[in-house]
């Protein structure tokens, strides 16, 4: 069983200290769901005011976005490219920090208690492969401390998928 730590320092070192449980937890699993699932999960217990952490991952065939491993209530199951938060990070390649989501053009509300969001683009050999979606019933939640942080986190993910 893998046990998380935490570390009450500052919101960077908890940040770093995230991020090596997530390369440790990770190492040695090639399956890409389960690892999605498990890093769903850590971020789940690592974040505080939140109510929705998972991935949308890209179906190239009818290009969108298709829900994959999340923690949180059910969620819209598909969502076009450029079309809400997620589309637009997954079209643009560029995380989305939103403090307002219903100030957001094109807001898909999934979840009627998320007020801001944050969407980080899994990026592959210059292909977008899917988003990390975290919402928040909290105005203003997510900063750059964390858009760097889940950044960092995406990256390593990337390597164990």
């Amino acid at each position: 069983m893998f046990e998380t730590t935490t570390y009450d320092g500052d919101r960077t070192k908890q940040y770093e200290m995230l991020n090596k449980q997530l390369d440790a937890l990770l190492t040695g699993e090639t399956n890409q769901i389960a690892n999605l699932s498990n890093a769903s999960a850590l971020l789940g217990q690592f974040l505080d005011r939140t109510n929705w952490v998972g991935f949308y991952l890209m179906d190239p065939e009818q290009n969108e976005l298709v829900l994959g491993p999340f923690q949180g209530l059910p969620a819209c199951v598909r969502i076009p490219l450029g079309r809400g938060v997620c589309g637009t990070a997954a079209q643009d390649q560029t995380t989305q920090l939103v403090m307002d989501v219903h100030a957001f053009p094109g807001h898909i509300a999934c979840d009627a208690t998320t007020n801001s969001e944050i969407v980080v683009p899994l990026i592959k050999d210059g292909k977008t492969i899917g988003v990390l979606d975290i919402d928040s019933p909290e105005l203003n939640r997510f900063d750059e401390t964390d858009q760097a942080g889940l950044e960092a986190f995406s990256e390593i993910l990337l390597r164990h998928i």
